[in-house]
């Protein structure tokens, strides 16, 4: 197995495990407000998506993100955006099933750039420092900003629906 299909393998495994999590969630859970400060189901699901949106189609790829071009106005966000402030969070709202269609875009687009990419392209360079992240290779990105953020965000939605009663992972 070469370093591409590592790295598809990679995030077909992160998206079905965020849409195992999130495939029974309903509406109330989704926008109910946790204690302390951490963040509404919903808001962590469509940054999951969102995030990765970017990731692939502007960071990676040099476009748009796909909630501002062909998916505007369709992905079950109200304010779809890559950064996630408490605010944000705390306002957002979504439509699951609008949210759940937009996720598969976002997951099959993914897939079919990481499929085109050269084995070379892995080790181009990115400037990151404006994000905090410094100089990072496309595989640490597709690694910890795509693929382990997805991950991390399931784990998180997982947690959150256990302190409201519903079971996280299904395993």
């Amino acid at each position: 197995m070469n370093a591409m299909e590592v790295h598809r393998e990679a995030l077909v495994w992160a998206a079905q495990l965020l849409d195992m999590v999130t495939v029974d969630l309903t509406n109330e859970q989704a926008h109910a407000l946790p204690t302390g400060i951490a963040n509404p189901i919903g808001a962590t699901y469509a940054h999951a998506v969102a995030g990765t949106d970017v990731a692939i189609n502007s960071l990676l790829a040099g476009g748009a993100p796909l909630f501002a071009t062909t998916w505007a106005g369709r992905t079950g966000i109200s304010e779809p955006q890559w950064h996630q402030s408490q605010q944000w969070a705390r306002t957002v709202q979504i439509d699951l099933p609008a949210l759940r269609e937009y996720a598969a875009a976002v997951f099959a687009g993914a897939d079919a750039y990481i499929a085109s990419l050269e084995a070379a392209s892995l080790d181009r360079e990115l400037d990151l420092t404006a994000n905090g992240l410094g100089k990072q290779s496309v595989s640490w990105v597709l690694s910890a900003l795509v693929t382990g953020h997805v991950n991390n965000m399931a784990g998180e939605i997982s947690a959150l629906k256990g302190t409201l009663g519903a079971q996280g992972y299904p395993f």
